[in-house]
């Protein structure tokens, strides 16, 4: 299928479609004038790279894990599950130096509103 029978199947938009193709995400095959085709299966691909992306996973990872994704499902081989972790761990510790600044702000919020009264 050419690009934009995929992006109107998946949703995903054409420009998008293209980035997935420069992080290495997708690989269409060219058609003797330079067009990309897409085989069937790029669907459950776009749907597989969506589901990581949603799971707040960059493309560099993306990358590495697309190979060791099992089925049609979001199930990964259990020689990536480590990475996930990783990923895990620096999502938590992400979130908790946003709630750190988030407990400040409201703290030097609260303290600005005191002083105004």
């Amino acid at each position: 299928m050419r690009i934009g029978e995929l992006a109107r199947t998946t949703g995903v938009s054409v420009r998008l479609l293209r980035y997935y193709e420069e992080q290495g995400l997708l690989s269409p095959r060219r058609a003797p004038g330079g067009h990309r085709r897409y085989p069937a299966e790029a669907v459950t691909e776009v749907a597989r790279i969506r589901t990581l992306l949603a799971a707040g996973l960059p493309t560099r990872i993306i990358r590495e894990l697309v190979p060791c994704v099992l089925g049609d499902g979001p199930e990964v081989d259990v020689c990536v599950q480590d990475r996930l972790r990783e990923q895990l761990a620096d999502l938590d510790a992400r979130i908790a130096r946003m709630q750190q600044a988030r407990t400040s702000l409201g703290a030097l919020l609260d303290a600005s509103v005191r002083a105004a009264a």
